[in-house]
This record gives C-alpha cells, structure tokens and sequence, in this order.
C-alpha cells in the first residue's frame, strides 16, 4: 500500500525496479494527487492548475512538469503482469476496483510477477471540499487526466 506521494516521488527508483524485475508483490497505489498525510502539499500526480499548500496558485507545467502518470510509465517495461487503474468515486466502481484487487493478489499467488493496482481516490480535507464535492471533482478532473483500465494483463494473452 502505497500513496502518489511514496510510490511515484521517493519510491520511484524502487517501484520502476520491482516492476522491471517482475517483482512476485502486489502494490496497492492510492492516488489522490496530493501528499494529504502532511498538509496538502503538491505532489508527482497533482493536476495542471491543482492548488496545493505548496502550490497555491495552481501546479504550472513551467514551474512544476507533468503529473506523472505510473500506469503508462510502467506499461512501458516487460516486467508486471498486471496493471489497473480504477476508482473509489461511487459503488460501482469500488466493486469495480475490489476485482482488481482481487486479479492483482491471484497473479501474486500464481507466481506470474508484479501487480499494481492504481485507486483514485480523493482528500477532500486537502482539497478543500466537502466529501460529495471532492467525488465530483475526481470525476470530473481526475479520471479524464488518468483514464481507467487494465493497462497489461499477462493472463488476458494466455485466455485465462
């Protein structure tokens, strides 16, 4: 279990290694594009024009770069098995993510390699919103940046 913070700042070198070497481990990545255990501040997945306690006129790609998207970047190496990204922002798609879940631990159990399993999520203390406005805005702001999916499935080539 690891937050956007950990994994894709002073995790990155380590989480890039794992998943190359095919890691036999199941990562669950909580992303909710803000450092939101230490006061809000910007974080790798921050959004363009995201404020933050650190960026408070909103994250400038001048100033700041892209938010770092680690389903792609690591759809890129031949190692992990399995990658997905979902959402927490209604039932559906936290049953949707509890079966993501569930594929990334059985290609652990089956010894096919490294699963990561990417959860948007919010932090609507952070943000600055109520809880119902910070779903809204993950929605809204969020899933459109970091589109949902399965972006590799070992198992889905050998038709299991």
């Amino acid at each position: 279990y690891q937050g956007d913070g950990d994994l894709a700042s002073i995790g990155m070198a380590e989480i890039v290694h794992a998943a190359a070497r095919g890691e036999n481990i199941t990562v669950i990545f909580i992303n909710n594009a803000i450092y939101g255990m230490t006061s809000g501040q910007m974080a790798p997945t921050s959004l363009i024009g995201q404020k933050t306690a650190t960026s408070p006129r909103g994250r400038t790609v001048e100033e700041m770069g892209y938010p770092i998207k680690m389903c792609e970047l690591l759809a890129a190496l031949e190692g992990p098995a399995y990658l997905a990204r979902v959402s927490s922002h209604d039932a559906r798609h936290v049953l949707q993510a509890g079966r993501a879940i569930k594929k990334a631990f059985e290609m652990q159990q089956q010894k096919k390699g490294f699963a990561m399993v990417e959860v948007l999520s919010t932090c609507n203390v952070n943000w600055g919103m109520t809880p119902v406005d910070s779903l809204k805005w993950l929605e809204e702001n969020m899933i459109p940046y970091y589109p949902l999916g399965v972006y590799r499935d070992v198992t889905a080539k050998e038709g299991n």
